[in-house]
């Protein structure tokens, strides 16, 4: 392991043999202790599941973490489990197995861990004892540990189907990505924030005035959504139901260190009148854009074209909805408990502010609250400063020698071949970002969300900026999670630093319509906070205006 030799030197050692990759675009700043500690078991228990479920020859992908910045590395199949692997391959395109799993996380997975999300957040831990409220946090703690289980367990059926779309279809058409993934467009309705409560939420404000005068208040932001939350009627129901529903998940990232919504009620409120307002937006031409690409297909492959898009389409929202009711909701109530303690703590004088406390690794924390050796207060503080002070870009991307190249694929059965194409295509469409050389003002990343659109730059480094962002900013971040959609109808265009055209970043401004231009590299190093930008989601380019 490594060591920190100054607050501004690192040491990096493999965490272990093989070739482990950075991974910027899922961790673009250091993570806790707590989830240092508490992630790699069960990512890697649910990414074990899915690939043996879908026959790949990867038999699971580690991840360890040196002084917070997150590496993987891809452990292959154990050489006697590979006919099996074969053969599970070939049974998952047959009978389309990846519907089997879209069936069960519809009708089990999800309902499921509503329930217990629900039911985690309705106590409040301000009123627990010191004793209960450790003993609460452990249930939070293994609760979000199962979520992130399970949103690993349905990777596969969130890759599968749309990387077989874009390998087939690129081959017949010779079509970007970018054009081929923007048939995905309307198929992730939470991408863009959707859902039932936000529909009523949307009706009953513009049905009720004395509740769009509430919304209008220019009154402290946290007291104008309690006041919504109290009104009598469906106004106020409508309100508690959506609150209920978005407030506890983290609106970036995944790591306890980031703010659940109503963290930022500012923010959040302004995203409500914005929705609000803008309730019933236009829907882009997709049948449109369906033909077109479907004109370009050889004629003997239209009808598997659009088989192939149906299986996409249809999956297409799972990719997100598993993190969203999962470990996003998951890691906002555990941050809750947490900041709870650390109120605690901090009253008591046992540590300088509240949210230190997240920076203690769990056993820590139990420690902490039984008054039992646990880290100074000068440790906890040191800590915090060591990991909000860092970035990605602070980490080497790749310890130890390279990887090995991958199997020729045109060695293996055509099953087993097909898999390991489509997978590999929306890995490499996740993470991979531009390469393109930059201009002075000009930014050349991947062509997202396409559009045009100019307006000032909103640089934010971390989530809890987000307050910052007014209606009608261009956010210039490093990356962005899934749980980020919440804030969506704020934004004009986005802009990142990491990932490519399958991240989470792209696939939210893509599904809301808004211009993204990804995996830029540097637009939060030459881009200024304030600057006038123009956002061209169509050639993947950012100019700095002024």
């Amino acid at each position: 392991m490594s060591s920190i030799e100054t607050a501004s030197q690192l040491r990096f050692d493999p965490p272990g043999p093989g070739s482990w990759e950075l991974d910027p675009v899922h961790f673009p700043r250091p993570v806790t202790r707590y989830w240092a500690e508490m992630h790699p078991a069960p990512f890697r228990r649910g990414f074990s599941e899915f690939t043996a479920y879908y026959g790949m020859l990867i038999e699971t992908l580690a991840y360890a973490y040196i002084d917070g910045f997150g590496y993987r590395s891809l452990v292959p199949v154990a050489p006697e489990q590979v006919p099996a692997r074969f053969q599970r391959a070939e049974e998952v395109f047959q009978g389309k197995l990846w519907r089997d799993q879209l069936e069960e996380w519809d009708a089990t997975f999800k309902p499921a861990s509503i329930a217990i999300h629900r039911e985690l957040q309705a106590v409040d831990p301000d009123a627990l004892s010191d004793e209960e409220l450790a003993a609460y946090l452990g249930r939070c703690r293994d609760h979000h540990a199962e979520m992130i289980y399970q949103h690993m367990r349905h990777t596969g059926a969130a890759m599968v189907a749309i990387g077989d779309f874009l390998a087939h279809v690129g081959d017949w058409t010779s079509l970007p990505p970018a054009e081929l993934l923007g048939l995905m467009r309307g198929a992730a309705p939470v991408s863009a924030g959707a859902s039932a409560e936000l529909e009523r939420l949307q009706k009953a404000l513009a049905d009720d005035p004395s509740a769009q005068q509430v919304l209008a208040s220019e009154d402290d932001p946290g007291q104008v959504l309690e006041r919504l939350r109290s009104l009598e009627g469906e106004a106020g129901s409508a309100t508690a139901a959506y609150l209920d529903l978005v407030g506890y998940r983290l609106v970036d990232g995944f790591d306890i260190s980031n703010p659940y919504a109503l963290e930022l009620p500012d923010a959040l409120l302004r995203a409500i009148r914005t929705a609000v307002k803008d309730a019933g937006v236009e829907e882009s031409d997709l049948e449109g854009a369906i033909a077109d690409v479907r004109g370009n297909v050889p004629e003997e492959h239209r009808a598997e074209f659009d088989e192939l898009l149906g299986e996409a389409r249809l999956m297409y929202r799972i990719r997100d909805e598993r993190g969203v009711f999962s470990d996003i909701w998951a890691a906002g109530i555990m941050r809750r408990a947490a900041l709870a303690s650390g109120r605690r703590l901090a009253a008591k004088g046992r540590i300088r502010e509240p949210e230190h406390f997240i920076d203690a690794g769990f056993e820590e924390m139990g420690a902490l609250l039984s008054g039992a050796n646990g880290p100074s207060a000068d440790g906890l503080a040191e800590r915090f400063s060591l990991r909000t002070s860092r970035t990605a870009k602070d980490a080497p991307p790749r310890l130890g020698p390279p990887p090995p190249p991958p199997p020729d694929p045109s060695g293996l059965p055509p099953a087993a071949a097909r898999m390991m194409r489509a997978t590999g295509i929306v890995t490499g469409e996740m993470f991979r970002s531009s390469e393109a050389e930059h201009e002075e003002n000009l930014l050349r990343g991947l062509a997202a969300s396409p559009g045009v659109y100019e307006g000032p730059a909103r640089r934010v480094l971390d989530p809890s900026e987000f307050a910052r962002i007014d209606q009608g900013d261009v956010l210039v971040t490093e990356s962005t999670s899934e749980a980020f959609n919440i804030l969506l109808p704020l934004l004009g265009g986005i802009v990142t630093d990491a990932g490519g055209l399958l991240s989470h970043a792209a696939i939210v401004a893509r599904e809301y319509g808004i211009p993204g231009v990804v995996g830029t590299r540097e637009a939060t190093e030459r881009i200024a906070d304030g600057a006038t930008v123009r956002v061209d989601g169509d050639a993947g380019e950012v100019t700095i205006i002024g």
